[in-house]
């Protein structure tokens, strides 16, 4: 039996009919629309690699059956920037060294991304780390992550207060 469902993915609406209701929103994003910023790691939701922000909130693609997400506004890695200009949690990993591999990146981008739009973790360290403890780093760049999301979390700040005033 073919199920049809309709998502916003990066701005965009896309129409699929999935012919079998246990196929993931990683493996559509993958497989299907060829977006393979979103990392398959260890496919259990233990790793982050897969994180993307579905209706403005994080989750663990590779935990989402794609049929429950009928009509759902999905942002992946690959609609951060604008053209050449990065949003302020990419260029903040760039400028804190938040990577060395660079697998889990996208992950932890995108869960940076989230944990700011919840305004979970203020100016504490250790909370950002608690926030992002979900996101695992093979490599151990965790201070650079803490350091880009400390970073990112003002320039976006001071962005949104300019906007206000």
């Amino acid at each position: 039996m073919n199920h049809s469902i309709s998502l916003t993915v990066n701005g965009a609406r896309r129409d699929f009919v999935l012919d079998d209701p246990r196929v993931t929103l990683l493996d559509l994003l993958r497989e299907r629309l060829h977006l393979t910023g979103t990392k398959k790691g260890c496919d259990r939701g233990q790793c982050g690699a897969c994180t993307i922000l579905v209706d403005g909130k994080r989750i663990n693609s590779c935990l989402a059956l794609a049929i429950s997400h009928d009509g759902a506004d999905i942002l992946t890695i690959e609609g951060l920037a604008r053209g050449d200009q990065l949003h302020p949690v990419q260029a903040a990993f760039i400028a804190h060294d938040g990577f060395q591999c660079g697998f889990c990146t996208p992950g932890q981008i995108m869960s940076a991304i989230g944990m700011i739009k919840e305004a979970q973790a203020g100016n504490d360290p250790e909370r950002i780390r608690e926030c992002m403890s979900g996101n695992l780093c093979r490599c151990g760049a965790y201070v650079g992550i803490v350091d880009a999301v400390l970073d990112a979390q003002g320039r976006m700040d001071e962005t949104n207060q300019r906007r206000s005033a």
